[in-house]
C-alpha cells in the first residue's frame, strides 16, 4: 500500500533575516519547529534545519532497512543505534552524509554486520532518494 506523508513550512521575510515554522501534518507527532537561515548555516540555537530533518529521516530509514535485512538473514538485531550527520556548505548545498551504526546482533560476526550495513546504506529508500550526495558509513558490533 503506497503512503504519502506531508509537512508544510510557513516562511516570513527574506532568507537572512526571516524565519519559518515547519509543521508535521501527517502525524502531528512532532510539534511545529522553528527554522532560520542562521540555524541552517551557523549554530542551531534551538531551531531545526532541513539537514537535521534529513538526518532524522535517514537514520530511521537506515535502521529499519538494516533491521529487516538482518532479520531476513536469520540474525535479528537486539538493538541498533544509528546516527546520521548531514553536512551543509552555504553556496554548495548538502555535501555529504555520514552514517554511524552500532549493533547488538547475536550470532553475527563483524564482517557479516558490515556487509548488511553497507547493503542497507545503498538500498534504504532515503539513501536511494539522496543518491546525488556522497554517503559514507561506519558500522560495528557493540
Amino acid at each position: 500500500m503506497a503512503t504519502t506523508r506531508s509537512a508544510h513550512t510557513v516562511w516570513e521575510g527574506n532568507l537572512l533575516e526571516g524565519s519559518g515554522v515547519v509543521n508535521f501534518d501527517s502525524s502531528g507527532a512532532i510539534e511545529a519547529q522553528p527554522v532560520t537561515w542562521a540555524s541552517r548555516s551557523q549554530d542551531a540555537n534551538g531551531k531545526t534545519s532541513p539537514e537535521e530533518l534529513i538526518a532524522a529521516a535517514h537514520s530511521s530509514c537506515f535502521s529499519m532497512a538494516l533491521s529487516h535485512a538482518l532479520n531476513g538473514a536469520g540474525t535479528p538485531p537486539t538493538k541498533l543505534v544509528t546516527s546520521a550527520d548531514v553536512s551543509f556548505q552555504p553556496g554548495e548545498g548538502i555535501t555529504g552524509i555520514h552514517l554511524t551504526v552500532e549493533g547488538t546482533v547475536p550470532g553475527l560476526d563483524e564482517d557479516g554486520f558490515l556487509a548488511a550495513a553497507n547493503d542497507a546504506k545503498a538500498n534504504c529508500p532515503v539513501s536511494q532518494a539522496l543518491k546525488a550526495v556522497p554517503i559514507t558509513l561506519d558500522a560495528k558490533l557493540a
